[in-house]
């Protein structure tokens, strides 16, 4: 970002979302204004973000060619998203490259899988902590000889951060074997938060290298490749997803040290990526970040990603962290303080640093029976399950899954471990509000203290859902593509 650009506004920012008014009518009649706590999942879209992207449509062309206007200024315009990707990193671009890839992390996490594996093919072991993602579990799973997945602090349900020591203890019983270290900016379930630097100068001092998959984090506070400046506390790797960015829609983003990939065929061929292809092969392009991206990139997404990092810069990331803090301090306050909540993780913020995400359950109520009622009575938006994260989840679980003393053989066993074997999730955005989180705790206060009314009200289904008996909201009663599209056809008749 420009040192002279423009600064903005926290406060008026948080007004600039899409769907901040969006309302349904739920099941005692009333209508309401929805309460979005699933921002974890994917967030609203920031406005002035998606109106930049509406700015360049009229001018929209491939890129890749300077030869007519419209190309050049696609091809102007994704550079400058991939600059701004670095520079909200930190990233040097002499010493790393930013590129795109599918529509989340998933898919660079995948290409790292791979690309890092075939490298280094020698190094065999992969070290994964407990908490991941599956996105960034199951990919070095495929593809390197044996992972091990590094133990967390504490103890359930109350687990923190990646335990350091045991980290170090596997490093020093593996000389020479560890490939990188696969680790998460912050928990997808918890919010709790890894020493990211800590684990990567640790790494290095063992010569392997660390991924970070900061797809939970970037949105809400600062990250920067090296936290001091100090090579070995710098990360080799980051990556994220766009649409937990403010930019649904968007591709997923790699940022990466350009040693990892040069004098490496890159993972995905096609258009773009080659300087020649003949009937006898072909030469592979040395420009980054052209070579990693092959075919036609995603133009517009990338544009609009790029404008939220630079809007974020404009208001400053420690701001935007401090804010959120605040409001997360109510909520793990408000929720831990009401009887028969259990919020999982480590509550003490000193020693397990968190973001805006907050797991829990309530006692006597399945997870999923809660996120249909504050849904359907209350308009509150959250998410329940394990989250992609089930080891970390069933973790977490483990004293209460023990506890149900099931018979495997019984023939509700399977249904009732399911409809026990998660958790509710309510996450934070830049848009999130004080009433967002006193709704939550209303919602959560009333389930509690009626909890035979509402079991009432609700049948589940065989696969361990709960529906209403009585009230339906189908999606398409609520949005139909089919006659949203006819109504906006009739328009142009006009």
């Amino acid at each position: 970002m420009n040192q002279h650009a423009q600064t903005v506004s926290l406060s008026a920012i948080q007004q600039d979302f899409n769907g901040l008014d969006t309302g349904y009518r739920l099941a005692d009649g009333r209508f309401v204004r929805r309460h979005y706590l699933d921002s974890a999942a994917s967030t609203l879209a920031l406005g002035c973000a998606r109106r930049l992207t509406d700015v360049l449509l009229p001018h929209y062309a491939n890129s890749h060619s300077q030869l007519h206007f419209s190309a050049r200024i696609a091809s102007h315009a994704l550079d400058w998203a991939h600059a701004q990707v670095l520079r909200f990193l930190g990233a040097d671009p002499v010493d790393y490259t930013a590129f795109f890839a599918g529509s989340g992390c998933t898919a660079a996490l995948n290409r790292l899988a791979r690309g890092l594996a075939a490298r280094r093919p020698e190094c065999k072991l992969v070290l994964v902590s407990l908490m991941e993602h599956h996105a960034n579990d199951l990919p070095h799973r495929k593809q390197a000889g044996r992972v091990v997945h590094i133990p967390l602090t504490g103890a359930s349900p109350a687990l923190g951060t990646v335990d350091l020591a045991a980290l170090a203890d596997v490093l020093e019983q593996h000389p020479g074997q560890v490939n990188y270290i696969a680790i998460s900016a912050a928990s997808n379930v918890t919010g709790i938060i890894n020493p990211v630097h800590d684990i990567a100068a640790l790494a290095h001092a063992h010569g392997a290298w660390v991924v970070v998959d900061a797809s939970q984090a970037l949105a809400h506070a600062p990250l920067a490749c090296s936290d001091t400046g100090a090579p070995e506390r710098a990360l080799d790797a980051v990556v994220f997803s766009g649409h937990k960015l403010y930019a649904p829609g968007s591709p997923g983003v790699a940022v990466v040290r350009r040693a990892l990939l040069e004098g490496q065929e890159p993972d995905e061929v096609g258009g773009g990526m080659v300087e020649d292809v003949h009937l006898a092969g072909y030469e592979i392009a040395s420009r980054f970040p052209d070579r990693e991206e092959a075919g036609t990139p995603n133009i517009l997404g990338a544009v609009q990603l790029g404008a939220v990092l630079n809007v974020l810069q404009r208001v400053g990331m420690a701001q935007i962290h401090a804010a959120e803090q605040t409001l997360l301090a109510d909520l793990l306050g408000g929720l831990a303080a009401l009887p028969g909540v259990r919020v999982y993780g480590d509550l003490d913020l000193a020693r397990s640093p968190r973001l805006g995400t907050v797991a829990f359950n309530l006692a006597g109520l399945e997870h999923g029976l809660v996120a249909a009622a504050l849904n359907d009575y209350h308009n509150i938006a959250v998410r329940n399950g394990c989250f992609c994260a089930h080891p970390y989840v069933r973790e977490l679980l483990k004293p209460e899954l023990w506890a149900l003393e099931l018979d495997p053989d019984a023939e509700d066993a399977v249904a009732t471990l399911k409809r026990q074997q998660g958790m509710v999730r309510a996450s934070l955005g830049l848009y999130s509000r004080s009433d967002d989180v006193a709704a939550l705790l209303a919602g959560v206060g009333d389930l509690l203290a009626r909890p035979a009314y509402y079991r009432a009200q609700y049948q589940t289904t065989a696969d361990g859902n709960f529906v209403h008996r009585t009230f339906t909201a189908s999606a398409e009663s609520l949005f139909d593509p089919e006659a949203e599209l006819t109504r906006i056809l009739g328009d142009l008749r006009c």
